[in-house]
């Protein structure tokens, strides 16, 4: 090792500059989940999260490789997905419990018999069901976008992905992505579906997270390797979860005329100090509609509520949901300025991450206006690496 230090001085900056070009010229290039430990670039901790929900879905179907793919390279932190059922029992990523208006069931017939009546939530809805689908049955239907203000080029070109394949998605990341599943309905999917083995939806989504490796408390070194959390509008299915995982837990908060979906509670209880003094022993964060935290009216943000800061005071992270980069979805006082909006959101309300359908705008304004160093994954100037290069060879020119 000694005489390996010794003759360092010897490689001069180009022989090392054609070295480094020589390796990038290889055509081998392994996943990156094959990756050797501590290869990837670690989850940025210090500024705000940016969650892409559903994936990148302001330019993709929401949900599908593609809107997840796109998230990553734009500088997502976490993908967010919503987890359902099929009727044979396999997890899913998507968002609504019937398939009408983001995929083309309606137009095969042999599927026409399927049409159900359910009570959602204290809700008769009609329509086709998740739940009355097998996979292959589900993985035979085409998604697409589901606004039609949004691009629709990629209509029909995208399949349901399973729970699996989204994590799998994530692990293969050229940087560490951390995930950001939801329970999504689990009063309805558990009276829905019946799993062989007795367990509930709850344990089975847990048990995919620990096949893949998901583990640990909030910042604990698993945790760093490969960050996830957990989310769900229900109560119980948060504390049942605890049970089985020490993986962080957040809290969903729908509008203010909601109860939780399966205590029945109102949301002036769950946003109550001392609902937040004892749900916190289960969660790490709270994640509200937005407008429950600053309401609007007729497009108008009014007085911002406490609950920013009653949640932090309780040690408590604030993710609300959910940003959109359109006109319609920006409120007046921010000039249809979405970074207008962003600043205001991390820099005056002080919330710890976001969901938007628009990764790479959060991803940019937090670049451009952090003054920390970027921590994103483009590559390096040459001029850089060659002053890192000079650096590093300093100690032993003498």
């Amino acid at each position: 090792m000694g005489k390996f230090l010794a003759a360092a001085p010897c490689f001069t900056i180009p022989m090392l500059v054609l070295l480094i070009v020589g390796c990038a010229a290889r055509p081998f290039y392994p996943l990156p989940s094959r990756l050797p430990e501590g290869s990837r670039q670690p989850l940025q901790t210090t500024r705000p999260y940016n969650i892409a929900h559903r994936g990148s879905n302001g330019e993709f179907p929401e949900e599908t490789l593609p809107a997840y793919k796109r998230a990553i390279e734009e500088g997502a932190d976490f993908i967010e997905t919503d987890v359902l059922s099929s009727k044979d029992g396999v997890l899913i990523c998507f968002h609504d419990v019937t398939l009408d208006q983001t995929t083309d069931v309606g137009k095969y017939k042999k599927f026409a018999n399927r049409r159900r009546t359910y009570d959602v939530q204290g809700v008769n809805i009609t329509g086709f069901f998740t739940v009355d689908f097998t996979l292959k049955e589900l993985q035979s239907l085409k998604v697409k976008q589901r606004y039609p203000f949004r691009d629709q080029q990629h209509n029909g070109k995208f399949s349901i992905i399973t729970f699996e394949d989204f994590i799998a998605i994530a692990l293969d990341a050229p940087r560490v992505v951390g995930i950001y599943p939801e329970i999504k309905n689990p009063v309805f999917i558990n009276q829905r579906v019946k799993w062989r083995d007795g367990k509930i939806f709850e344990d089975k989504f847990v048990e995919i997270l620990k096949k893949h490796g998901y583990k640990g408390s909030y910042l604990s070194k698993d945790w760093l390797r490969q960050p996830a959390f957990i989310q769900s509008f229900a109560p119980t299915s948060i504390i049942h979860v605890s049970n089985l995982t020490d993986l962080p837990q957040i809290l969903l908060i729908d509008d203010t005329t909601i109860p939780t979906q399966d205590t029945n509670q109102t949301y002036w209880e769950i946003t109550s100090d001392s609902y937040f003094n004892y749900i916190k022993k289960y969660v790490v964060g709270i994640g509200p509609w937005k407008d429950t935290i600053v309401p609007a009216v007729n497009n108008y943000m009014l007085t911002p509520t406490d609950l920013v800061t009653r949640a932090h005071a309780h040690n408590l992270q604030v993710h609300p949901y959910t940003f959109r980069n359109e006109y319609n979805f920006v409120h007046f006082n921010f000039h249809q300025d979405s970074y207008e909006e962003f600043d205001y959101w991390i820099n005056t309300i002080r919330v710890d991450g976001i969901f938007t359908d628009f990764t790479g705008s959060l991803h940019h304004f937090k670049k451009w206006t952090s003054n920390l160093p970027p921590n994103d994954t483009e590559e390096q100037s040459a001029s850089d690496l060659l002053h890192k290069i000079s650096v590093m060879l300093n100690p032993y020119r003498s």
